[in-house]
Order: C-alpha cells, then structure tokens, then sequence
C-alpha cells in the first residue's frame, strides 16, 4: 500500500511540473510529503488527485498545485525564516512550508481541525510549526513580524493587520474576493505595499471573529 502511494505521489509531482511549477524544492517537498495522511479514510483514495479535498467543518484541504504555487512564489521573493499560515486546516500547507522555512506559525479558528493538524504534523516528526486558535483576520501579532504570511481561505478586503504583520521586504498571499477570487500578492517595501495579481482561484471563505 505504501509503494502506491509513493508512486501516485510521484506521479502527482510530474503533473504539477507539467503545469508549471518549477521549483525543485517545491516540488520535491510535495512528493515527499504523504498527503493521504491528511486526508479522512473514505477519500483516501482521492489523496494524490489535483483536487481540494472535503476535511469536515465546512473546509477543504487545498488542491496541490494551489499550495506548491503559494509556495513557490515565497521562495522566488526570496522569503527566509519566520513564515505564518492563517487557516490550518488539515495541516498539509503547514507540513509543506515546515520542510521548507525555519519557522511556521499557523493560525486555525476551529479547534478540533487545529488539534488533528498537530497530530498529523508531530506523527510526521514536523515540530517546527507552533499553532494558534484564533481569529485569522487579527494574525498573530505577538509573533510579528513575519517574511512571508499565506492565507489558505478568501478575503473579501486584504486583512490589514496581517499587512501590518510583515516585515520589511516581506510578502503576503491572500485570495480575494467573494464570488470571483484572484490569488494576490503584497509586497512591503517600507510603508508602502506592492500588489500582484497572480491567478484565479477558488477558497473556502476567511471567517472573522468566528473561534469554534
């Protein structure tokens, strides 16, 4: 059972080659890490499939090439060090960036998903990744500033506390929008911030001041 996963994992990472994403690392990362284990048992077998995945609650665990191209783009920016991921989830971006950053910091407004999150991640020896329950919106302020911040759920505005969060140089990923969503990036070079538009996409909406 194993070996088939590691093949369709294998496979899986060509298919994101083919469709553009290019960073070795990245690339690497996502072959390596054992996505079913983030996934529940009845669609275990929809694990390596290019899809967003149902994780109960209302969320989805992101379609793989949406969370290698996030990625990617941090580490084209040049982002070292300190990163944080509003809206855990199941774990699997957080699991992605800790092989690949010093520091994650991962927000989760529901606390059952945040705990099965910090299972998966320590049964994976992952221990880089510190977890908060709390309000995506506000980040995480005691630990700010950040090189990078992803957001893995839509914004209808860009949350400005998560702008205030970045340090000099750093870079947010946010989708936006409500019925149409665009991945944006932010880049903070001082007071003033740099927007890119990099594709449509489609997220679970980010929930303000709903803790559960």
């Amino acid at each position: 059972m194993l070996s088939s996963y590691k093949r369709s994992a294998s496979a899986l990472a060509l298919q994101l080659k083919e469709l553009g994403v290019a960073d070795e690392q990245v690339l690497d990362v996502l072959e390596r890490t054992p996505r079913h284990v983030f996934v529940d048992d009845v669609l275990k077998h929809k694990s390596y499939e290019n899809t967003a995945l149902p994780i109960g609650q209302g969320q989805t665990i992101s379609q793989p090439y949406i969370v290698a191209k996030m990625t990617e783009v941090l580490l084209q920016i040049g982002v070292k060090g300190k990163v944080l991921e509003i809206g855990t989830g199941s774990g699997y971006q957080s699991a992605i960036l800790a092989q690949l950053f010093d520091e994650v910091c991962s927000v989760e407004r529901i606390k059952s998903l945040q705990w099965q999150a910090k299972r998966r991640l320590h049964s994976l020896d992952l221990y880089n990744v510190t977890m908060k329950h709390g309000d995506g919106w506000q980040g995480w302020s005691s630990k700010a500033p950040f090189a990078g911040i992803i957001v893995t759920a839509a914004a209808k505005t860009v949350p400005e506390a998560l702008l205030s969060q970045l340090e000099d140089n750093g870079a947010l990923i946010v989708p936006l929008g409500e019925q149409e969503q665009q991945l944006t990036l932010f880049v903070r070079k001082g007071s003033q911030f740099i927007e890119h538009r990099l594709a449509p996409v489609r997220f679970v909406p980010l929930v303000a001041g709903d803790i559960i």
